[in-house]
């Protein structure tokens, strides 16, 4: 009914439930692709060193972090993860648990290995209310 509705546009939360359903979404694949080619850009050809390995931490994060802004999902608080390690043979966990909205917070990951070392990027897009 009318008076329902109205009820409805007053609450408090009438404007994140419209942002929700208007704002674009954390589009995955395209973030998955997009840590891929900075991965490849950055660490193909090269070889692990634990002093290039800090630089290339920050590189990465940052590239990626930079990348996913163009996108302008200004609704989205962006984390972004990146491990990088030497390949000895040795095995590597890697976990993260959240408590966050699995209706509108989203992560993307993608991995990479050659010779010499391995990385593993997480980007998280955590939907700010």
């Amino acid at each position: 009914s009318r008076t329902r509705k109205s009820k409805l546009e007053k609450h408090p939360f009438s404007k994140i439930c419209s942002a929700l359903t208007s704002d674009p979404r954390f589009p995955v694949g395209q973030v998955k692709n997009m840590i891929r080619q900075v991965l490849n850009e950055t660490l193909t050809d090269q070889v692990y060193s634990s002093d290039q390995s800090s630089a290339w931490t920050k590189q990465i994060s940052d590239q990626v972090k930079n990348k996913i802004k163009e996108l302008k999902l200004n609704r989205y608080k962006i984390i972004v993860q990146t491990l990088i390690g030497e390949k000895r043979g040795q095995g590597v966990r890697f976990g993260t648990r959240s408590f966050w909205d699995a209706e509108t917070d989203y992560s993307a990951s993608e991995s990479f290995s050659n010779e010499s070392l391995f990385a593993v990027v997480v980007a998280y897009g955590v939907w700010m209310y």
